[in-house]
């Protein structure tokens, strides 16, 4: 850490670009899990995943990677836009982390299932349509703190395009972007309207892609990051 920290910006900047690529190229995967997923049949979701386990640890493995990225990313990013407003930037992080953290405990929950279904002989104190039922509730419950998490994240967003904006060594429009990402996630505060609105909404995650491609690519302008950091902390902060 004390390595990277030492490290020029624009290294910062594509490090961060490949985590948060990480992170968003498992996203998909999580969502097309959830088809195996029967919300008023257990039975049916139970033998969906009896057949397709290896799949399910598949998307377990990316949960965890996801998770690791985004923390990444997180780091990164503090440290990155603290020389635009050093308490904008660690409030966006506290959101960050602590969408990560329910993303963990979403992670306890999509395991559950492999301990409900996996035949164990202490298990046998219960029916197979009471197990079928725990693991049926496991996943719903995984989905639904999975999707709080995205009001975390768009809260996090939110502040990242801000001091983005703020910023000299980035273009604007992506900080613009990446707010109008961010505002995707706050559709989970109504998770009835989310659905409704769902995949419409997606277009808007155009900016988050494109934030990924310009910090691999070009990363960030290190004189004017370096100029910006010099400045006193009360004209940043203005």
């Amino acid at each position: 850490m004390e390595r990277m920290r030492e490290a020029s910006p624009r290294l910062k900047a594509r490090v961060a670009g490949v985590a948060y690529l990480m992170n968003f190229a498992f996203a998909p995967g999580m969502i097309a899990l959830s088809k195996f997923v029967r919300p008023g049949d257990a039975a049916a979701t139970a033998t969906n995943f009896l057949a397709h386990e290896a799949l399910f640890r598949l998307g377990f493995a990316g949960n965890l990677i996801a998770i690791a990225g985004y923390i990444t990313v997180t780091a990164l990013f503090y440290e990155l836009f603290q020389p635009v407003n050093r308490s904008v930037s660690f409030l966006a992080a506290l959101f960050s982390l602590v969408g990560c953290a329910v993303l963990a405990v979403s992670c306890i929950l999509y395991a559950a299932p492999f301990v409900a279904l996996d035949g164990a002989h202490y298990l046998s104190a219960f029916t197979p349509e009471q197990l079928q039922a725990l693991a049926l509730m496991f996943f719903k419950l995984y989905g639904q703190s999975f999707t709080l998490s995205f009001v975390f994240f768009g809260f996090y967003q939110l502040l990242i395009g801000y001091l983005i904006f703020r910023s000299n060594f980035m273009p604007r429009i992506l900080g613009v972007g990446l707010a109008l990402g961010g505002l995707v996630g706050l559709t989970f505060l109504s998770p009835p309207l989310a659905r409704y609105l769902f995949p419409y909404i997606l277009i808007l995650d155009i900016g988050e892609a494109a934030l990924i491609l310009w910090l691999l690519i070009i990363g960030v302008n290190t004189e004017r990051w370096k100029e910006q950091a010099r400045e006193p902390r009360h004209r940043r902060e203005e």
